[in-house]
């Protein structure tokens, strides 16, 4: 078993948007405490730092909520930065659900805040708030993105216009300074005109290429990229855009010594369960982008993390390769093994030319018929999450959610061949892996067994390997 959750979480809470930050090699993971609390008590700023992803470090409380009177009642997301003199200057989304913008709804502002002391105690700066700048709704003005362009710095906002179809009016509003304290509007950084919103806008530089990332509020919710050759655009769309699923959501990034980490939040699910409605804030997840030559971006479990998973467990599985062949039916071989809580698994599969679908079930029953499922299909060049048994809509035997063919899906290329298969699962979070290249989150609450099964479906595979390993 392993000897703490491998994903940090406060107790007894949850995390909302993280802003991260890299200072002399120590990540510093600014994150919104989500206690649920009813009624709300104001949302703050707390803070964990840590050096590899494995190991934190809870510093608690970093920006208070301003009370129940004040502007910043909620401290929403934001960036840090350091100056040339090495102050740092915080930016934050001010809230308070009790004052209203002019479109009805309560208004956001950004806030500032400076450190002289290492990152550690800030002091507001009420006089240096502002809200919506001219032609944008008062009540989306949020998520201040700052990052330095030469002499100048810039401000990204998460923002939408004033008119326009409703759910068209997102864009990514743009300011810029020379101090850091007086911003003047310029034209919008991004503005497809597609979204309802773009969240937690993240720009950053690798090599002759800029990324930038955000959040989609729509009905995909999402984390995506677009990529230019300029901080000026034009923002050109990658052939596989998302960071990860609809679980894995406001990711913003962060680099130390040319690697660069997107750090998120994997959803909780209402009342616990797999049938529940996504919510807001969760659990705190990274994921390690690798740049490939064309500039795209690949998302796979940092290394640091999948080594420390270093202890070997049985995986019931004791005669490797395993075959099967499975032209016109579902073929599956289970372990026989009950596996801990937490644990990473390791496979590599062989896929013949034609499969339709293959995969890895885990939690499983010893007989496999119940299960969570990691599924691969090369027909389609996706990978999906599923899991069985679905929920009930009636009495009869047909009345099942039959009508949604699985949870969640990734595009992945899958040519015939050897592939590369990495599960994490702590608790009711499963985090897959593919090729070292397609990220897929999620949860899974249902605990039918603890087996792990592999099967075939239409077509011929081969289980080369299988490893599995927890933490010590």
């Amino acid at each position: 078993m392993s000897a703490a959750p491998v994903f940090f979480s406060p107790e007894g809470a949850w995390v909302g948007d993280v802003i991260p930050f890299q200072h002399d090699g120590v990540f510093h993971l600014w994150y919104l405490y989500e206690d649920r609390a009813v009624p709300s008590t104001g949302m703050p700023w707390r803070l964990v730092t840590t050096t590899d992803f494995v190991d934190f470090v809870d510093h608690g409380l970093a920006v208070p909520s301003g009370g129940p009177d004040a502007e910043d009642f909620n401290v929403y997301t934001g960036s840090v930065v350091l100056d040339d003199d090495g102050v740092a200057h915080l930016f934050s989304t001010a809230q308070n659900p009790r004052r209203l913008g002019t479109d009805g709804r309560p208004r956001q502002l950004v806030a500032h805040a400076t450190s002289a002391d290492g990152l550690r105690d800030w002091v507001k700066h009420p006089e240096h708030t502002f809200g919506a700048t001219e032609g944008y709704e008062t009540g989306d003005w949020r998520d201040p993105f700052v990052f330095r362009d030469g002499d100048v710095w810039r401000m990204l906002v998460a923002a939408r216009h004033e008119d326009g179809p409703e759910r068209r009016r997102g864009t990514i509003a743009q300011l810029t300074s020379t101090d850091l304290v007086s911003w003047t509007p310029v034209r919008p950084f991004w503005d497809p005109r597609r979204y309802i919103a773009h969240e937690c806008p993240d720009v950053f530089r690798w090599g002759d290429w800029w990324y930038l990332v955000y959040s989609e509020f729509s009905d995909a919710f999402c984390t995506r990229y677009r990529m230019a050759r300029s901080p000026s655009g034009p923002w050109l769309t990658p052939e596989h855009d998302t960071i990860d699923g609809r679980a894995f959501y406001a990711a913003k990034t962060v680099e130390r010594e040319g690697r660069r980490f997107f750090v998120g939040w994997i959803s909780t699910r209402e009342g616990g369960s797999d049938d529940g409605a996504w919510q807001w804030a969760g659990t705190m997840a990274v994921l390690e982008a690798d740049q490939d030559p064309d500039g795209t971006l690949a998302f796979r479990l940092p290394d640091e993390f999948a080594a420390s998973f270093s202890v070997p467990v049985e995986s019931g599985f004791s005669a490797l390769p395993a075959s099967l062949y499975g032209a016109d039916r579902f073929a599956q071989l289970i372990g026989d093994a009950d596996l801990p809580d937490s644990y990473l698994l390791t496979a590599e599969i062989d896929i013949a030319a034609g499969v339709e679908e293959v995969g890895l079930l885990v939690r499983a029953t010893a007989d496999g018929d119940q299960a969570g499922a990691i599924r691969l299909e090369p027909r389609r060049d996706r990978v999906v999450f599923d899991r069985w048994p679905r929920a009930l809509t009636g009495g009869e035997q047909w009345q099942i959610s039959g009508d949604v063919p699985f949870v969640l899906e990734r595009p992945c290329p899958l040519a015939p061949g050897r592939h590369h298969v990495q599960i994490v699962a702590d608790g009711d979070i499963l985090v897959a892996v593919i090729d070292r290249r397609v990220a897929l989150s999620t949860r899974l609450h249902r605990r039918a067994g603890e087996r792990i099964g592999f099967f075939v479906n239409g077509g011929a595979a081969e289980l080369v390997s299988l490893d599995v390993r927890i933490r010590s």
